[in-house]
Protein backbone atom coordinates (compact mmCIF):
# COMPACT_ATOMS: atom_id res chain seq x y z
CA UNK A 1 0.00 0.00 0.00
CA UNK A 2 1.39 3.30 -0.70
CA UNK A 3 3.05 4.71 2.23
CA UNK A 4 1.47 8.58 2.18
CA UNK A 5 -2.06 6.98 1.78
CA UNK A 6 -1.72 4.89 4.61
CA UNK A 7 0.07 7.88 6.90
CA UNK A 8 -2.94 9.85 5.79
CA UNK A 9 -5.45 6.98 6.80
CA UNK A 10 -3.79 7.11 9.96
CA UNK A 11 -4.24 10.54 10.67
CA UNK A 12 -7.96 10.74 9.54
CA UNK A 13 -8.18 7.89 12.07
CA UNK A 14 -6.75 9.85 14.74
CA UNK A 15 -8.57 13.07 14.38
CA UNK A 16 -12.12 11.11 14.34
CA UNK A 17 -11.39 9.97 17.56
CA UNK A 18 -9.96 13.10 19.11
CA UNK A 19 -13.00 14.80 17.88
CA UNK A 20 -15.41 12.03 19.82
CA UNK A 21 -13.21 12.44 22.60
CA UNK A 22 -13.79 16.24 22.76
CA UNK A 23 -17.35 15.97 22.38
CA UNK A 24 -17.88 13.57 25.21
CA UNK A 25 -15.62 15.27 27.94
CA UNK A 26 -16.94 18.57 26.85
CA UNK A 27 -13.97 20.13 25.82
CA UNK A 28 -13.64 23.23 24.37
CA UNK A 29 -16.23 26.32 25.09
CA UNK A 30 -18.55 23.95 26.30
CA UNK A 31 -17.38 22.91 29.60
CA UNK A 32 -21.21 24.30 31.18
CA UNK A 33 -22.92 21.40 29.90
CA UNK A 34 -21.77 20.04 33.48
CA UNK A 35 -22.84 23.12 36.00
CA UNK A 36 -24.61 22.38 38.93
CA UNK A 37 -28.16 23.36 38.21
CA UNK A 38 -28.21 26.70 41.10
CA UNK A 39 -31.18 26.86 43.47
CA UNK A 40 -32.92 29.72 44.17
CA UNK A 41 -34.54 30.88 47.41
CA UNK A 42 -36.95 33.99 48.27
CA UNK A 43 -36.55 36.13 52.20
CA UNK A 44 -39.10 37.05 54.24
CA UNK A 45 -39.99 40.41 55.16
CA UNK A 46 -41.29 41.99 58.00
CA UNK A 47 -41.53 45.95 58.43
CA UNK A 48 -43.89 48.32 60.75
CA UNK A 49 -45.94 50.12 58.54
CA UNK A 50 -45.49 53.21 57.76
CA UNK A 51 -48.36 56.36 57.27
CA UNK A 52 -47.85 56.74 53.85
CA UNK A 53 -47.10 54.00 50.89
CA UNK A 54 -43.87 52.83 51.36
CA UNK A 55 -42.06 49.76 49.24
CA UNK A 56 -41.82 45.76 50.95
CA UNK A 57 -37.89 44.90 49.36
CA UNK A 58 -37.89 41.02 49.05
CA UNK A 59 -35.10 39.55 47.82
CA UNK A 60 -34.45 36.68 45.51
CA UNK A 61 -30.92 34.79 45.89
CA UNK A 62 -29.38 32.61 43.13
CA UNK A 63 -27.17 29.78 44.90
CA UNK A 64 -24.08 30.22 42.57
CA UNK A 65 -23.17 32.31 39.45
CA UNK A 66 -24.62 30.54 36.67
CA UNK A 67 -23.29 31.19 33.30
CA UNK A 68 -26.36 30.74 31.39
CA UNK A 69 -29.81 33.30 32.26
CA UNK A 70 -31.99 32.69 34.95
CA UNK A 71 -35.27 33.61 35.03
CA UNK A 72 -38.34 33.02 37.41
CA UNK A 73 -41.75 34.60 37.57
CA UNK A 74 -43.57 35.89 40.76
CA UNK A 75 -46.48 36.96 41.93
CA UNK A 76 -48.39 38.24 45.47
CA UNK A 77 -50.53 36.12 47.47
CA UNK A 78 -53.41 37.40 49.72
CA UNK A 79 -53.13 36.29 53.58
CA UNK A 80 -54.85 38.67 56.05
CA UNK A 81 -53.34 41.22 53.84
CA UNK A 82 -55.65 41.62 50.87
CA UNK A 83 -54.54 43.13 47.26
CA UNK A 84 -56.06 46.70 46.80
CA UNK A 85 -56.47 47.71 50.72
CA UNK A 86 -53.55 46.90 52.38
CA UNK A 87 -50.86 46.23 49.01
CA UNK A 88 -50.91 46.43 45.77
CA UNK A 89 -50.70 43.11 43.55
CA UNK A 90 -47.43 42.42 41.75
CA UNK A 91 -46.55 40.15 39.32
CA UNK A 92 -43.73 39.68 36.64
CA UNK A 93 -40.36 38.01 35.61
CA UNK A 94 -36.99 37.98 37.10
CA UNK A 95 -34.11 37.47 34.96
CA UNK A 96 -30.75 36.78 36.26
CA UNK A 97 -27.77 37.64 33.88
CA UNK A 98 -24.30 35.04 33.61
CA UNK A 99 -22.66 35.81 36.77
CA UNK A 100 -25.64 37.74 38.94
CA UNK A 101 -27.16 36.35 42.07
CA UNK A 102 -29.09 38.42 44.18
CA UNK A 103 -32.25 40.56 42.51
CA UNK A 104 -35.28 42.13 44.48
CA UNK A 105 -38.93 42.69 43.08
CA UNK A 106 -40.62 45.76 45.50
CA UNK A 107 -44.04 45.47 46.69
CA UNK A 108 -45.90 48.83 47.81
CA UNK A 109 -47.76 48.70 50.90
CA UNK A 110 -50.42 51.17 51.83
CA UNK A 111 -50.27 53.68 54.55
CA UNK A 112 -52.16 53.85 57.40
CA UNK A 113 -51.68 54.96 61.88
CA UNK A 114 -54.13 52.40 62.29
CA UNK A 115 -53.33 50.32 65.17
CA UNK A 116 -54.47 47.06 64.49
CA UNK A 117 -53.27 43.49 64.59
CA UNK A 118 -50.13 42.75 62.49
CA UNK A 119 -51.10 41.51 59.17
CA UNK A 120 -49.66 39.29 56.22
CA UNK A 121 -49.24 38.39 52.62
CA UNK A 122 -46.95 36.38 50.50
CA UNK A 123 -45.02 36.55 47.43
CA UNK A 124 -44.87 32.89 45.30
CA UNK A 125 -42.13 31.78 42.78
CA UNK A 126 -42.71 29.64 39.92
CA UNK A 127 -41.38 28.39 36.54
CA UNK A 128 -37.93 29.01 37.12
CA UNK A 129 -35.71 28.64 33.93
CA UNK A 130 -32.08 26.87 34.25
CA UNK A 131 -32.68 27.03 38.20
CA UNK A 132 -34.50 24.99 40.52
CA UNK A 133 -36.46 26.47 43.50
CA UNK A 134 -35.30 25.48 47.33
CA UNK A 135 -37.53 28.42 48.54
CA UNK A 136 -40.25 29.40 46.66
CA UNK A 137 -42.13 31.48 49.13
CA UNK A 138 -41.86 34.66 51.41
CA UNK A 139 -44.40 35.69 54.27
CA UNK A 140 -44.42 39.16 54.28
CA UNK A 141 -45.64 40.33 57.74
CA UNK A 142 -46.78 44.68 58.55
CA UNK A 143 -46.64 45.23 61.85
CA UNK A 144 -49.67 48.12 62.49
CA UNK A 145 -47.91 49.54 65.67
CA UNK A 146 -49.74 52.96 64.46
CA UNK A 147 -50.87 55.33 67.15
CA UNK A 148 -54.20 55.92 65.61
CA UNK A 149 -56.86 53.50 68.07
CA UNK A 150 -60.51 55.28 67.71
CA UNK A 151 -62.74 53.82 70.72
CA UNK A 152 -66.87 54.29 70.97
CA UNK A 153 -67.11 57.35 73.11
CA UNK A 154 -69.81 56.41 74.76
CA UNK A 155 -71.04 56.11 78.36
CA UNK A 156 -70.62 58.26 81.63
CA UNK A 157 -69.67 61.98 81.46
CA UNK A 158 -68.97 64.46 84.03
CA UNK A 159 -69.06 68.47 83.70
CA UNK A 160 -65.79 70.73 83.21
CA UNK A 161 -67.33 72.55 86.63
CA UNK A 162 -68.74 72.16 89.76
CA UNK A 163 -70.54 74.83 92.03
CA UNK A 164 -68.17 75.79 94.44
CA UNK A 165 -65.29 74.10 92.86
CA UNK A 166 -62.87 75.37 90.46
CA UNK A 167 -61.12 73.35 88.15
CA UNK A 168 -56.88 73.71 88.74
CA UNK A 169 -55.34 70.74 86.77
CA UNK A 170 -56.82 68.76 84.06
CA UNK A 171 -54.92 66.76 81.25
CA UNK A 172 -57.53 66.13 78.55
CA UNK A 173 -54.67 64.16 76.27
CA UNK A 174 -55.97 66.09 73.02
CA UNK A 175 -52.35 66.00 71.60
CA UNK A 176 -50.51 63.73 69.32
CA UNK A 177 -48.07 62.58 72.01
CA UNK A 178 -48.32 62.29 76.38
CA UNK A 179 -47.32 65.90 78.02
CA UNK A 180 -43.87 64.51 79.63
CA UNK A 181 -44.48 67.57 81.79
CA UNK A 182 -47.07 66.17 83.31
CA UNK A 183 -46.18 62.31 83.57
CA UNK A 184 -42.92 60.45 84.03
CA UNK A 185 -42.54 56.80 82.52
CA UNK A 186 -42.00 53.95 85.14
CA UNK A 187 -39.74 50.63 83.54
CA UNK A 188 -38.83 47.40 84.46
CA UNK A 189 -40.07 43.91 84.67
CA UNK A 190 -39.43 42.75 88.32
CA UNK A 191 -42.67 42.21 89.42
CA UNK A 192 -43.49 45.26 91.41
CA UNK A 193 -43.63 43.78 94.47
CA UNK A 194 -46.99 41.90 93.34
CA UNK A 195 -45.45 39.21 90.97
CA UNK A 196 -46.48 40.80 88.53
CA UNK A 197 -45.84 39.28 84.65
CA UNK A 198 -44.97 42.83 82.66
CA UNK A 199 -42.40 44.75 81.57
CA UNK A 200 -43.38 48.19 81.85
CA UNK A 201 -41.74 50.44 78.96
CA UNK A 202 -42.35 53.81 77.52
CA UNK A 203 -42.45 52.56 73.78
CA UNK A 204 -44.89 54.05 71.50
CA UNK A 205 -46.55 49.96 71.32
CA UNK A 206 -47.48 50.24 75.01
CA UNK A 207 -48.10 53.91 75.54
CA UNK A 208 -49.49 56.60 73.58
CA UNK A 209 -52.51 59.34 72.85
CA UNK A 210 -54.78 58.81 70.09
CA UNK A 211 -58.23 60.75 69.40
CA UNK A 212 -58.34 62.45 72.90
CA UNK A 213 -57.47 59.41 74.62
CA UNK A 214 -54.39 58.33 76.36
CA UNK A 215 -54.52 54.91 75.81
CA UNK A 216 -51.99 51.98 77.78
CA UNK A 217 -51.91 48.90 75.93
CA UNK A 218 -50.84 45.37 77.44
CA UNK A 219 -49.28 43.11 75.56
CA UNK A 220 -48.02 39.60 74.98
CA UNK A 221 -44.40 39.52 73.60
CA UNK A 222 -41.03 38.64 75.10
CA UNK A 223 -39.34 41.77 76.26
CA UNK A 224 -36.35 41.06 78.58
CA UNK A 225 -36.89 37.92 80.78
CA UNK A 226 -40.74 38.94 80.81
CA UNK A 227 -43.52 37.43 78.90
CA UNK A 228 -45.35 40.52 78.38
CA UNK A 229 -45.50 44.18 78.42
CA UNK A 230 -47.50 47.50 79.41
CA UNK A 231 -47.06 50.62 80.80
CA UNK A 232 -47.09 52.95 84.04
CA UNK A 233 -47.01 56.26 84.53
CA UNK A 234 -47.09 58.78 87.33
CA UNK A 235 -46.95 62.85 87.63
CA UNK A 236 -44.38 62.34 90.66
CA UNK A 237 -42.25 65.78 91.03
CA UNK A 238 -44.69 67.14 88.34
CA UNK A 239 -48.27 67.16 89.22
CA UNK A 240 -49.63 66.52 93.40
CA UNK A 241 -52.65 67.17 94.59
CA UNK A 242 -54.14 67.95 98.12
CA UNK A 243 -57.91 67.58 98.60
CA UNK A 244 -60.60 68.54 96.20
CA UNK A 245 -62.46 66.79 93.36
CA UNK A 246 -60.75 64.23 91.34
CA UNK A 247 -62.99 63.06 88.00
CA UNK A 248 -61.21 60.18 85.37
CA UNK A 249 -62.77 58.83 82.54
CA UNK A 250 -61.76 55.81 81.39
CA UNK A 251 -62.46 52.37 79.93
CA UNK A 252 -60.64 49.87 81.17
CA UNK A 253 -59.79 45.91 80.07
CA UNK A 254 -61.51 43.32 82.02
CA UNK A 255 -59.69 39.48 80.68
CA UNK A 256 -58.67 37.17 82.56
CA UNK A 257 -54.74 38.52 84.09
CA UNK A 258 -56.03 42.02 83.34
CA UNK A 259 -55.31 44.33 86.56
CA UNK A 260 -55.68 48.14 85.58
CA UNK A 261 -55.45 50.85 88.26
CA UNK A 262 -55.91 54.49 88.93
CA UNK A 263 -54.69 55.69 91.99
CA UNK A 264 -52.53 57.82 94.03
CA UNK A 265 -49.36 57.97 96.43
CA UNK A 266 -48.26 60.42 99.15
CA UNK A 267 -45.47 62.46 98.07
CA UNK A 268 -43.53 61.96 100.94
CA UNK A 269 -43.47 58.00 99.46
CA UNK A 270 -39.49 58.67 98.55
CA UNK A 271 -38.75 59.24 102.44
CA UNK A 272 -41.52 57.17 104.28
CA UNK A 273 -42.14 54.31 102.31
CA UNK A 274 -45.28 52.40 101.61
CA UNK A 275 -47.94 52.62 103.41
CA UNK A 276 -46.74 54.67 105.58
CA UNK A 277 -47.04 57.05 102.68
CA UNK A 278 -50.62 56.72 101.90
CA UNK A 279 -52.29 54.71 99.39
CA UNK A 280 -55.46 55.92 97.44
CA UNK A 281 -57.09 53.33 95.07
CA UNK A 282 -59.52 55.87 93.25
CA UNK A 283 -59.91 52.25 90.68
CA UNK A 284 -58.38 48.64 90.43
CA UNK A 285 -60.25 46.02 88.52
CA UNK A 286 -59.00 42.64 88.31
CA UNK A 287 -60.11 40.76 85.32
CA UNK A 288 -61.66 37.52 86.56
CA UNK A 289 -64.43 40.28 87.45
CA UNK A 290 -65.13 42.75 84.55
CA UNK A 291 -68.34 43.80 86.38
CA UNK A 292 -66.76 45.32 89.59
CA UNK A 293 -64.29 47.83 90.57
CA UNK A 294 -62.52 48.49 93.95
CA UNK A 295 -61.43 51.33 95.45
CA UNK A 296 -59.33 51.20 98.44
CA UNK A 297 -57.37 53.56 100.95
CA UNK A 298 -54.29 52.09 102.45
CA UNK A 299 -52.23 53.36 105.46
CA UNK A 300 -49.36 51.75 108.04
CA UNK A 301 -50.85 50.95 111.47
CA UNK A 302 -49.08 51.37 114.39
CA UNK A 303 -47.58 47.88 114.61
CA UNK A 304 -46.27 48.43 111.12
CA UNK A 305 -48.75 46.30 109.38
CA UNK A 306 -51.13 47.36 106.88
CA UNK A 307 -54.46 48.78 106.93
CA UNK A 308 -57.27 48.95 105.26
CA UNK A 309 -60.79 50.54 104.25
CA UNK A 310 -62.27 49.37 100.83
CA UNK A 311 -65.41 48.20 99.09
CA UNK A 312 -66.65 47.45 95.81
CA UNK A 313 -68.84 48.65 93.24
CA UNK A 314 -71.01 46.33 90.78
CA UNK A 315 -72.27 47.59 87.42
CA UNK A 316 -76.13 45.75 86.38
CA UNK A 317 -74.92 44.81 82.98
CA UNK A 318 -72.41 45.98 80.52
CA UNK A 319 -68.64 45.37 81.71
CA UNK A 320 -66.43 48.31 82.61
CA UNK A 321 -64.77 47.85 78.70
CA UNK A 322 -68.03 48.18 76.93
CA UNK A 323 -68.59 52.01 77.75
CA UNK A 324 -66.65 54.68 79.37
CA UNK A 325 -66.87 55.29 83.52
CA UNK A 326 -66.09 58.16 85.66
CA UNK A 327 -63.88 57.13 88.25
CA UNK A 328 -63.69 59.64 91.11
CA UNK A 329 -62.31 61.42 94.37
CA UNK A 330 -64.18 63.31 97.07
CA UNK A 331 -61.13 64.51 99.62
CA UNK A 332 -61.09 66.75 102.22
CA UNK A 333 -59.04 66.66 105.37
CA UNK A 334 -60.89 64.19 106.98
CA UNK A 335 -62.02 62.26 105.14
CA UNK A 336 -62.07 60.78 101.65
CA UNK A 337 -65.05 59.42 99.36
CA UNK A 338 -64.80 56.77 95.94
CA UNK A 339 -67.27 56.89 93.59
CA UNK A 340 -68.22 55.61 90.09
CA UNK A 341 -70.34 57.46 88.07
CA UNK A 342 -70.96 60.14 90.84
CA UNK A 343 -72.46 57.33 93.50
CA UNK A 344 -70.66 56.45 96.60
CA UNK A 345 -69.57 53.42 97.59
CA UNK A 346 -66.23 53.52 99.80
CA UNK A 347 -65.72 56.12 102.85
CA UNK A 348 -62.80 57.06 104.73
CA UNK A 349 -62.28 58.83 107.42
CA UNK A 350 -59.19 60.06 110.10
CA UNK A 351 -61.22 57.84 112.86
CA UNK A 352 -61.06 54.84 110.90
CA UNK A 353 -57.22 55.03 111.76
CA UNK A 354 -56.74 53.81 115.49
CA UNK A 355 -53.43 53.54 115.51
CA UNK A 356 -50.51 54.62 112.94
CA UNK A 357 -49.96 57.83 111.38
CA UNK A 358 -52.96 59.63 109.34
CA UNK A 359 -51.31 60.33 106.00
CA UNK A 360 -54.00 61.50 103.59
CA UNK A 361 -53.37 65.24 104.17
CA UNK A 362 -50.35 65.60 102.67
CA UNK A 363 -50.11 65.85 98.22
CA UNK A 364 -50.29 62.78 96.37
CA UNK A 365 -49.36 62.09 92.78
CA UNK A 366 -50.95 60.19 90.58
CA UNK A 367 -50.12 56.62 89.42
CA UNK A 368 -52.06 55.19 85.91
CA UNK A 369 -51.28 51.36 85.10
CA UNK A 370 -52.26 48.45 83.63
CA UNK A 371 -50.43 45.25 85.10
CA UNK A 372 -50.45 41.43 83.77
CA UNK A 373 -51.14 39.06 86.45
CA UNK A 374 -49.85 39.11 89.53
CA UNK A 375 -50.45 37.79 92.96
CA UNK A 376 -54.41 39.30 93.15
CA UNK A 377 -55.73 38.70 89.80
CA UNK A 378 -53.72 35.63 88.74
CA UNK A 379 -52.26 35.19 85.62
CA UNK A 380 -54.12 34.99 81.95
CA UNK A 381 -55.34 32.05 80.40
CA UNK A 382 -55.76 30.75 77.18
CA UNK A 383 -59.03 32.62 76.56
CA UNK A 384 -56.96 36.12 77.65
CA UNK A 385 -56.84 37.97 74.38
CA UNK A 386 -54.35 40.23 73.63
CA UNK A 387 -53.19 43.23 72.87
CA UNK A 388 -55.40 44.66 76.37
CA UNK A 389 -55.91 48.15 76.08
CA UNK A 390 -56.90 50.88 79.03
CA UNK A 391 -58.36 54.18 77.48
CA UNK A 392 -58.79 57.32 79.72
CA UNK A 393 -60.65 60.11 78.06
CA UNK A 394 -59.29 62.92 80.85
CA UNK A 395 -58.01 63.60 84.61
CA UNK A 396 -59.61 66.96 85.95
CA UNK A 397 -58.35 68.25 89.66
CA UNK A 398 -60.85 70.48 91.57
CA UNK A 399 -60.40 72.50 94.58
CA UNK A 400 -62.85 74.01 96.56
CA UNK A 401 -63.28 77.67 96.33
Amino acid sequence: MNTPMIKNFVLLIIGFVCCLSCKKSGGGNDNNNNEPTPSLKINDVTLNRQNSDFAFRFFVDLSAKSSKTVTVQYSTINGTAKAGEDYENTSGTLTFQPGETELYVDVTVKGDSLRQAQQNFYMQLSNAQNSKLSIPKATATIINDGTYLPTNNTGYSTPDNYSGYKLTWSDEFDGNALNTNNWNYESGGGGWGNNELEYYTSRPQNVFVSSGNLIIEARKENYGSNNYTSARLNTAGKREFQYGRIDIRAKLPVDAGMWPALWMLGSNFSSTGWPACGETDIMELIGKNPYQVVGSLHWKKGDGSEGTVNNTYSLSSQNFSQEFHVFSLLWSADSLQILVDDKVYVTGTKNNIATGVYPFDVPSFFIFNVAVGGDWPGPPNDATIFPQHMFVDYVRVFKKQ
